[in-house]
């Protein structure tokens, strides 16, 4: 069974926690420790501000049981994130990420999701959060990077741009450095800022030597974003019988042509690949259940045809949908 819950609900669920004890962990007096409420699992957010603008966090958490958290659209800072174990999964907006797909993000409007936490899956991550204005402040003083990073980097009033770059053993090094740090006290926190630039240097030559972002929005009103969403969740609500592309269309107000380019621009699949993503998602959470043959569960995805289900299942998780009805874990991430 998979909890559902708000980022306000799991944000309320943490406040009512008491500060863990964590085993060979001594804080500084600029660290917070926040445990993960028993409900939900066990581990811990260790946070901390190195200075004016930049925020640092180490999670380290395991869920009893599978969790899903909804996320509003909300003002987003400059933001990269490497793992160090475990996966975050998405079905639209992110990648799954996780192993040496990283996360790094410009500023600006973050539209909705929810990610998605496997029980017993262990997840442990170094996040890095910068106010705009700091790191705007640096490239202002360099030309190299004073038209297209900034481009990139400071959407303000519009949507956002993401970037999923290959975690480098170099990058890898410097989390792993992060999370054990040789110092204490005044000094652990230049040397922590320290890595935390280094990082930045490391993404921002990424950026510049013409890496793609995967979600451009550039080109896409608010409104018609506001659209393409809508159609999104259509599909998810019909995945049995969907509406076809021209009536999906009709029904959230845009051209055929807009839900061709949108899907891509904010979910990275389009219409006909997030729908089979979405099939799929629901067909391995039958099958792991255990109550439907793979027939059954065939059908009530909306495939017909049990061999092109089980082709498409076998290709998104590496196993056939008998070995998911057995017990057989899914191949990930290569």
């Amino acid at each position: 069974m998979t909890l559902i819950l708000s980022q306000s609900d799991l944000d309320e669920l943490h406040q009512q926690v008491p500060q863990p004890q964590v085993e060979n962990l001594v804080l500084d007096s600029f660290e917070e420790l926040e445990g993960v409420p028993e409900i939900l699992g066990r581990g811990y957010n260790r946070g901390m501000k190195l200075s004016p603008g930049v925020c640092l966090n180490f999670s380290d958490c395991e869920y009893h049981q599978d969790l899903m958290v909804k996320t509003p659209a909300h003002d987003h800072p400059i933001q990269f994130a490497i793992f160090l174990s475990g996966w975050i999964y998405f079905d639209d907006v992110h990648p799954n990420l996780g192993g040496t797909h990283s996360y790094f993000s410009g500023s600006g409007i973050s539209p909705s999701y929810v990610e998605k936490h496997r029980a017993g899956e262990r997840l442990t991550c170094v996040n890095v959060e910068i106010e705009p204005e700091l790191l705007d402040s640096f490239l202002l003083e360099d030309g190299q990077y004073s038209c297209d990073i900034q481009n990139l980097l400071f959407k303000g009033e519009d949507c956002k741009i993401s970037f999923y770059p290959t975690v480098t053993p170099a990058m890898r090094s410097l989390a792993q450095q992060m999370w054990n740090p040789p110092y204490r006290g005044t000094a652990k926190r230049m040397y922590l800022q320290a890595k935390v630039f280094e990082l930045i240097a490391i993404h921002l030559d990424l950026i510049s030597a013409q890496q793609q972002p995967i979600h451009d929005t550039q080109g896409l009103k608010r409104e018609t974003i506001a659209c393409i969403h809508h159609a999104k969740e259509i599909l998810t609500a019909q995945l049995e019988y969907p509406p076809s592309l021209c009536e999906l269309a009709q029904q959230v107000g845009v051209s055929v042509r807009t839900l061709h380019k949108g899907f891509p621009l904010l979910f990275n699949t389009t219409v006909v690949g997030y729908l089979t993503q979405q099939r799929l998602q629901k067909a391995q959470m039958l099958l792991r259940q255990g109550d439907y043959k793979v027939a059954e569960v065939a059908n009530l995805v909306g495939y017909s045809h049990l061999g092109n289900f089980a082709a498409a299942f076998k290709r998104e998780y590496g196993i056939t949908p008998s070995q998911c009805l057995a017990g057989k874990k899914a191949v990930f991430g290569s």
